[in-house]
């Protein structure tokens, strides 16, 4: 039996690697595993989590790469051709920089694995491998997905909750977001039996206060709102606790909230990106939404539902008031657990593109693309000021004092989002202690 290695490299620098108390799996890795045809032996591996041995044996190794991770992958991928054994290469740094990618492995595929992988493995089989792969006709159909199996990360130290998606693709199109370029600019759903198939065959874990816990992986969980109102419903009786990224145009929906309730729904990640609604113009995100920022989460929190905000700073309207205003509002509107970001232009974003153009991208290093460094100069404020900013905004609402403040206020979870919250501020500590400052590193 031939053997097939799957590897996620690790992003050394990021806030989420492997020093973050809450290690998360790479849902893609399983999808390319159950997408593998029989006759290959397949083992997944995760550099967050363990180590990765490039002397080992394989037939094949299959790199997924995020941007922050590229270089690493392409490190790895160089020892593993240096032994003759072929690479193949792709995720979502990959699609948008093929010619970079095949100067580091054998293959590249382009886009999503679906319909594609078992043609890439047959090819190696045989010896045939095409420099890259990608689909002809725009993304793939979701339905017939092979169920995943979960007992490949076994043993791992993920965090314990399975993670589903029931939706790809995202019309937004937002200037610095890349994933409408790689999953497509419109909304793509499962079918309902097969996602409910999948969710009844989840194996529990084994010592875990809270059971039967998933993450939707989805960009927006209620997009589609006729397919959300029935997938929800159909769930309401399997006895979850979930938690998912939805919009904030969910409060405007008083039945989707109540079916969110009802059906075990703990929390929802809600990209705000900003509090100017200048800055939202300007990164073409249209927000229909029919009250203010405070009264929506105010409604999102009386059905029991916590939030996940997450907010960028470094937009070309954000002065050095934008750190103050922002830690203010998360304290104000008790959000159990905010995420700041420093604006990054990720390759194959219209952001990438604009500033290329206009000569601000101060550091060519994939590696401090990551959200915690600065790799731009920005309109107003200095790098320094940025990079600062950032750091105090995560230090003030993880300081004890915010962190009480916040959660005792919350109705929703307090099982998940303490925890959470201690994670975060471990993390955030960890980064602090060896952080030095990306945009003082200059590339070519």
């Amino acid at each position: 039996m031939k053997r097939l290695l799957l590897i996620s490299p690790l992003a050394p620098r990021s806030l989420l690697g492997a020093d973050f108390y809450y290690r998360i799996p790479c849902l893609s890795l399983l999808r390319v595993a159950a997408l593998t045809p029989p006759g290959w032996e397949v083992r997944v591996l995760d550099e967050k989590v363990e180590r990765i041995d490039c002397e080992q044996d394989a037939d094949l190794v299959g790199i997924t790469a995020m941007t922050c991770s590229a270089n690493r992958g392409y490190a790895i991928a160089d020892r593993f051709r240096q032994r003759g054994i072929p690479v193949v290469m792709g995720g979502i740094h990959v699609s948008s920089r093929p010619e970079e990618a095949l100067g580091h492995c054998d293959s590249v595929v382009i886009g999503e694995a679906e319909q594609l992988w078992p043609r890439v493995v047959h090819a190696a089989e045989t010896g045939q491998l095409e420099r890259s792969y990608r689909h002809a006709h725009g993304p793939p159909p979701l339905d017939s997905l092979p169920q995943t199996d979960w007992s490949l990360y076994r043993g791992k130290g993920y965090l314990p909750v399975h993670f589903v998606e029931t939706t790809r693709g995202c019309p937004l199109d937002c200037e610095f977001c890349a994933v409408t370029t790689f999953f497509g600019g419109r909304y793509r759903s499962r079918p309902l039996e097969d996602v409910l198939a999948e969710l009844r065959g989840l194996p529990p874990f084994d010592g875990f206060v809270m059971k039967n816990v998933v993450f939707f992986v989805d960009d927006n969980i209620v997009s589609n709102r006729a397919y959300a109102r029935a997938f929800l419903t159909r769930i309401a009786d399997l006895g979850l606790r979930w938690v998912g990224h939805a919009s904030v145009n969910l409060a405007d929906d008083p039945e989707m909230l109540k079916l969110c309730q009802r059906s075990g729904c703990m929390g929802v990640l809600i990209g705000f990106e900003t509090l100017s609604a200048e800055t939202m113009r300007s990164i073409g995100r249209k927000c229909r939404l029919r009250m203010d920022y405070l009264d929506a989460i105010q409604r999102i929190h009386d059905h029991g539902i916590g939030i996940d905000g997450s907010f960028v700073f470094g937009f070309d309207t954000d002065d050095d008031g934008v750190f103050d205003r922002t830690v203010d509002f998360v304290t104000r509107a008790k959000i159990e657990v905010p995420y700041y970001s420093v604006l990054t232009p990720y390759p194959g974003t219209r952001l990438h593109d604009r500033l290329s153009r206009e000569n601000r991208i101060v550091n060519h290093d994939w590696s401090f693309y990551d959200t915690s460094h600065v790799v731009i100069r920005p309109q107003q404020l200095t790098p320094e000021q940025l990079e600062e900013g950032y750091f105090q905004a995560f230090r003030e609402s993880y300081a004890k004092p915010s962190m009480a403040s916040r959660l005792q206020a919350s109705t929703s979870c307090r099982q998940f989002f303490v925890p959470m919250n201690f994670g975060f501020r471990d993390g955030i500590e960890a980064v602090c202690r060896g952080r030095f400052i990306g945009h003082r590193v200059e590339r070519p």
